[in-house]
């Protein structure tokens, strides 16, 4: 009985537990747009204020992005040839785990006044969606945008670590691999 409880609290701990390490990433982008012509970007300062988060979370984001850009060999200038802004949602799922297992130790069958005896647990998480949007500052149209959802960390000290991820998923996709 305690062994079966404990197999299932493992089992759940560990679904959570890679569930959150997983981002998933999608891009779209103008085909018809050389990329190669952008070198410098600036931060979209009125899309980022619109961003629905905390000022700490978008100063997290925006580090992320300084960084990858930079890894990239993009330089942040006040003359840029690409804005950059952010937009985020949130989803919040809740699942609730029936057990009706309890006192079934007897094998199946032997017992059958023991089912509903169970216990129920709920689990609740957060994932968010951070789209990035890559607009020619020259024209002000949107040339590229990329987007991941992941399970969001709570833990302070796991924030900075987890945005580095998501944004550095999203960037993989900059600039896109364009098939003729």
């Amino acid at each position: 009985m305690k062994s079966l409880k404990i197999t299932a609290v493992l089992l759940l701990l560990a679904v959570v537990m890679t569930s959150c390490s997983s981002v998933r990433v999608a891009s779209d982008y103008d085909q018809q747009v050389n990329f190669g012509q952008y070198n410098t970007y600036a931060f979209f300062k009125p899309g980022i204020d619109k961003a629905e988060i905390s000022d700490l979370d978008k100063k997290r984001i925006l580090r992320a992005i300084e960084e990858e850009m930079a890894a990239k060999g993009f330089t942040k200038s006040e003359d840029p040839d690409l804005l950059v802004s952010i937009f985020t949602k949130t989803n919040e799922n809740i699942n609730i785990y029936q057990n009706n297992m309890m006192g079934m130790g007897y094998g199946w069958g032997w017992h059958p006044w023991y089912w509903g005896a169970g216990n129920n647990t709920v689990n609740r998480t957060s994932d968010g969606t951070l789209y990035l949007d890559f607009i020619d500052a020259e024209d002000k149209e949107l040339v590229w945008q990329g987007m991941g959802t992941a399970a969001l960390a709570t833990d302070v000290d796991r924030k900075q670590k987890r945005i580095n991820k998501i944004v550095g998923k999203i960037l993989k996709k900059y600039p896109p691999e364009i098939r003729r």
